[in-house]
């Protein structure tokens, strides 16, 4: 995706500021804020922010001291070293976050030469003192037994592909071999969990019962929730005692821009509802709750239906088998379980590079509607007594950083503001429940999951929708066949 963001390169390495307190190595696991757990039982996390805490990049102080904080990276790609196509680059946020105390340990990749060249770019700047130390390993196995006592990670970023996590698949299982060789380590993991096939939905869900069970402090990189304006967006809603009547989301790619091959292929990539449209799915899912699964109905504009021609395709299209070839256009609606309305239109039709996206949520007497989130995020706002709406604008907001920020406050127990930092987005997750007997308790709930599994059905309805469609195709042809024979 192209993007008119650009990051900031006015990083200093040294900090004028003292230390904020910490106290992680004092606490037990159950008594960290926003880490989820309690010694009571009871959730810590929050589901919002408020907006004002979450400080741009380039105007924040990094963590100073004398300790180091050890990372290790899974993944020598784009999300992790940055590219063209975007804003996503991990290490340089972590870079701005942790400056000198920063210590990636070891880059895991089976492609080692391209994680050689990534850290030769890093030696050659002035971060070098993150990385004039780090490995490149194929393998996490690897690393472990190379590993010395001062190397253990303190944290560990999966940016690796999600056809190769998210499962308990020898070899697509990196998040249980994390827990098996470092258990509780923090752990960040990029979105979606994963893109394997349907069959293996359970095995997300049981990753997220061990990361729980771990007591693992874990953020899934749906950073569209860390966003200024959608913290604005739950402000309001909260401030106002809102119930959320529907949300309608619409997510427009620009396909020319489009020239991985995966990409357009169902079968690596899992199609784009599940790989690009998750990040819409998710944030409606924040705002509406928790989806009716069975209530979900799609229907799909096909590669070979006469309004699904692309005239701009990159790829060759013919490299890939009909059957997995991807959808021009998904439109979905579902029930939220609260009784509202959700629904979902994901269209690759633009060309070009930049993408149009936009997010509506409606309340009684309101409406909120964020526009370009990737971009330059625009919150439009219609109250009670009022037919016009107000325009809220957030200039250079970077929500990857206020993720990576926020995820790295509660690593380190910051006491300087206890309320500023919240995980907004979970693997494993809490729900709070009203039992019969009106006892209210905290359930463990993979958040980033239920995503995952609501992306599958909307993948799944769509393609119930064309099975019938063609076997209605096929009926009515055999049926004509007939009766030109009988003429």
């Amino acid at each position: 995706m192209s993007v008119n963001r650009k990051l900031s390169s006015s990083l200093e390495m040294t900090s004028t500021k003292a230390p904020p307190s910490r106290r992680g190595s004092e606490l037990r696991m159950t008594d960290r804020r926003g880490s989820g757990y309690s010694s009571a039982g009871f959730s810590s996390r929050r589901p919002s922010i408020d907006p004002s805490r979450l400080v741009r990049m380039d105007k924040t102080t990094h963590v100073g001291g004398t300790d180091v904080f050890n990372v290790v990276f899974i993944g020598a790609g784009n999300i992790m070293f940055g590219s063209d196509e975007g804003p996503w680059n991990h290490s340089f946020r972590f870079e701005h976050k942790l400056g000198l105390r920063l210590k990636v340990v070891a880059i895991i990749d089976p492609a080692t030469e391209r994680a050689k060249a990534v850290l030769k770019k890093k030696c050659d700047s002035f971060v070098v003192s993150a990385y004039q130390n780090t490995r490149v390993f194929k393998t996490l196995d690897d690393f472990v037994k190379n590993m010395s006592p001062k190397e253990r990670p303190r944290a560990v970023v999966v940016g690796s592909p999600p056809m190769f996590r998210g499962t308990l698949q020898p070899g697509r299982d990196v998040e249980m071999q994390v827990l098996k060789h470092f258990p509780g380590v923090a752990m960040f993991v990029e979105k979606p969990v994963a893109t394997g096939p349907k069959s293996e939905i359970d095995e997300a869900f049981e990753i997220a019962r061990h990361i729980s069970d771990s007591n693992s402090i874990c953020s899934v990189g749906y950073m569209l929730r860390y966003l200024k304006a959608v913290q604005r967006m739950k402000q309001i809603i909260q401030e106002n005692d809102l119930v959320v009547m529907a949300t309608i989301a619409r997510y427009a790619a620009a396909y020319e821009a489009i020239t991985k091959p995966d990409w357009w292929d169902k079968s690596r990539s899992a199609g784009p509802i599940i790989e690009q449209g998750t990040h819409f799915c998710d944030l409606s899912r924040y705002f509406g709750g928790e989806v009716d699964i069975s209530s979900v109905t799609a229907h799909s504009l096909e590669w070979d239906e006469e309004a699904g021609h692309l005239s701009k395709l990159r790829i060759d299209e013919n490299k890939i088998a009909p059957e997995n070839r991807i959808p021009r256009v998904t439109a979905a609606t579902w029930k939220y379980d609260s009784g509202a309305v959700g629904s979902l239109t994901h269209v690759a039709t633009l060309q070009g590079h930049n993408y149009s996206c936009e997010l509506e949520v409606h309340a009684d007497g309101y409406s909120l509607k964020l526009v370009n989130p990737y971009v330059q995020p625009v919150l439009y706002v219609r109250k009670p007594g009022d037919d016009y709406e107000q325009m809220y604008t957030f200039p250079d907001d970077d929500p990857f950083f206020s993720e990576i920020s926020n995820w790295i406050d509660i690593i380190e127990d910051i006491e300087e503001d206890p309320e500023a930092a919240q995980i907004l987005s979970t693997y494993e997750g809490t729900v709070l429940l009203l039992l019969a007997c009106d006892f209210r308790r905290f359930t463990p709930r993979a958040d980033a999951c239920r995503t995952y599994e609501f992306t599958w059905a909307i993948r799944e309805a769509s393609e119930r929708s064309r099975a019938t469609t063609l076997a209605r195709r096929s009926a009515t042809s055999v049926v004509e066949d007939v009766l030109a024979e009988e003429e």
